[in-house]
C-alpha cells in the first residue's frame, strides 16, 4: 500500500512552549492509525497540524504527495482530501440534517446537488439515521449529532479521515453508536486516524498503535493485541495500568 500521509521531523510550539517534538510518521492508504496517551500530551495538536488548522515551526507534513501549508492558497483543496470530525460536532443550528452534510459538497466542491443529497441520504441510511434527515441538530441526542457530523465529513470523499476524541462529549450510552458507525468505517476500507481514550476500541479497530508522551512518539506498534498486553515501555505500561479493558 502506498504512504498517503507523510510527516517527518514535526515540531509545533505555542509561545516557546514546545508541544510536539521530531515527530515522524507515516500512514499507509487504508490503515486505520489510533493515536493514544495521556491528556496534553499533543495528540489534538497532531492531528490539527495536519489538516493545515495549526502552523508549524519545523518540518513536513504532505497528504498525497502534496505539502500541508496553512498559509498557502490551495490549503482549501487540501484540505478537502481530509476529513475531520470534531468532539464538538459544529452542526449550523438553523440547518436541517440533511442541509447540513450537503453544505460544503456543493458549496465547495461545486458538485450537483441532487448527486450529493442521493449519496447523503444512502450514508445516513447506513449509519441509521434516515428517519431524522429533516431534524434540526437541537433534535438530535450527542451521539446522533455526531454520526451526522461523520456523514458530512463522508460527503467531501476524503482520502483520510481524521477523528479527534469524537465520543469525549458523549453520555456512556451514546459513544457505541459512534464507535460502531468508526468500526463500520474501518472495515470498509477507509483510512483514518483516530485520536481516543477508549482503549478496547482503539485495541478493536486499530492496524496500528502510536503513544504520545510529552509532545513525543514513546511507542509505535502493528502488533496491537501485544502492545496492549506487553507494551515494550516503562512509560506505555504505566498508561495502560490506569484503564480497564477487555
Amino acid at each position: 500500500m502506498s504512504e498517503l500521509v507523510k510527516v517527518k521531523h514535526l515540531h509545533k510550539e505555542f509561545g516557546g512552549n514546545v508541544v510536539l517534538k521530531d515527530i515522524n510518521l507515516s500512514v499507509k492508504k487504508g490503515e486505520v492509525v489510533v493515536i493514544i496517551g495521556p491528556s496534553g500530551c499533543g495528540k489534538s495538536t497532531f492531528l490539527r497540524c495536519l489538516n493545515g488548522l495549526e502552523e508549524i515551526q519545523g518540518g513536513v507534513i504532505t497528504v498525497d504527495g502534496l505539502p500541508v501549508e496553512p498559509d498557502k492558497k490551495d490549503i482549501s483543496n487540501i484540505r478537502q482530501k481530509i476529513g475531520m470530525v470534531f468532539q464538538s460536532y459544529d452542526l449550523f443550528p438553523h440547518k436541517t440534517v440533511i442541509e447540513n452534510t450537503i453544505l460544503a459538497p456543493v458549496k465547495v466542491q461545486k458538485r450537483i446537488k441532487d448527486d450529493v443529497k442521493r449519496e447523503a441520504l444512502e450514508l445516513l441510511d447506513r449509519v441509521g439515521l434516515a428517519d431524522k434527515k429533516d431534524f434540526y441538530p437541537r433534535q438530535l441526542s450527542g451521539g446522533q449529532k455526531q454520526r451526522v457530523a461523520i456523514v458530512r465529513a463522508l460527503l467531501m470523499h476524503p482520502d483520510v479521515l481524521l477523528f479527534d476524541e469524537v465520543t469525549a462529549a458523549l453520555d456512556p450510552e451514546m459513544v457505541h453508536e459512534v464507535l460502531q458507525t468508526m468500526l463500520d468505517l474501518a472495515k470498509s476500507g477507509s483510512t483514518m486516524i483516530i485520536v481516543t481514550h477508549e482503549m478496547a476500541f482503539a485495541r478493536a479497530v486499530a492496524d496500528r498503535i502510536v503513544f504520545f508522551d510529552q509532545g513525543e512518539i514513546v511507542e509505535e506498534s502493528s502488533d496491537v493485541k501485544k502492545f496492549f498486553e506487553e507494551p515494550s515501555t516503562d512509560r506505555a505500561k504505566r498508561f495502560l495500568k490506569t484503564f480497564a479493558y477487555e
